[in-house]
């Protein structure tokens, strides 16, 4: 009985440090980027690891390149809402992916696309690593050195580059349960990190675990997270909404804009 209660408490609070952390200093809508859809094709390219490849189509066919998550949510809703300005998205997340590995191949996979806005959501992959003492692991430290690499790289190809960082979360579900203080402890650490940088950077930040939190208030945390760390489609959803609201605060014309 006591070790069920604990559990319960565990489960209410363990975003809490996440949650906490405040967004308007970062989302300033003083600095927005004055790109309107009336006159600019956009090109937004998606980063990042499971999460975010969405089991996407590895070929041009159009039925399948976005994936199945929060980032074919976004496609789909700006594309068709904002049609007339033929935005272009690029899904290149791959599933397993740290920050070493998106170091790799940023250059070919992101700046060599001229995008206008790159979205970031990694780290899940980096504390697995750490916990699980792979020889790839890396500490806090490098793991901010190469997350900071990406953001100069990028700013320096273009200085009005809209950077979207996401944050990372976790959930007392399936296997994440019994090592659940472990895995929350690190991806705490990773997101602080983030949150650092793009305070630092002004970047658009994205309050994923935030959106958890509030979500797991309504129903259970299995119905948004089936395995401690992948999305059901209604999370993915969620996702989709917040990503868009956070960054209407940096481009104009998705300011108001609903979406999904």
């Amino acid at each position: 009985m006591a070790e069920n209660t604990r559990r319960n408490f565990i489960k209410k609070s363990a975003l809490a440090s996440l949650m906490a952390m405040s967004l308007p200093e970062v989302l300033s809508a003083s600095n927005t980027v004055a790109f309107n859809s009336e006159n600019k094709s956009l090109t937004f390219v998606f980063q990042g690891d499971s999460i975010t490849d969405g089991n996407r189509g590895r070929t041009k066919d159009p039925n399948h390149i976005m994936g199945h998550g929060y980032v074919y949510s976004i496609a789909s809703s700006i594309g068709a809402d904002f049609c007339k300005d033929k935005h272009h998205f690029i899904n290149k997340g791959i599933s397993g992916n740290t920050i070493s590995d998106l170091e790799k191949r940023w250059q070919h996979d992101a700046l060599d696309l001229n995008p206008d806005v790159i979205s970031i959501l990694v780290g899940i992959n980096d504390v697995a690593s750490e916990i699980e003492k792979k020889p790839s692991a890396i500490n806090n430290l490098e793991f901010e050195s190469k997350y900071r690499k990406l953001i100069v790289d990028s700013k320096k190809v273009n200085p009005a580059m809209v950077l979207v960082l996401c944050l990372p979360f976790v959930a007392a579900v399936g296997k994440r349960q019994n090592d659940f203080e472990i895995w929350n402890k690190a991806t705490t650490e990773k997101a602080m990190i983030i949150q650092k940088l793009a305070k630092e950077y002004d970047t658009v930040l994205v309050n994923f675990p935030q959106v958890l939190e509030k979500a797991i208030k309504k129903v259970p945390a299995e119905y948004w997270i089936w395995d401690g760390i992948h999305p059901t489609v209604p999370f993915h959803t969620l996702m989709a909404r917040e990503w868009i609201a956070a960054v209407s605060k940096k481009i104009h014309f998705l300011k108001g804009y609903s979406g999904i």
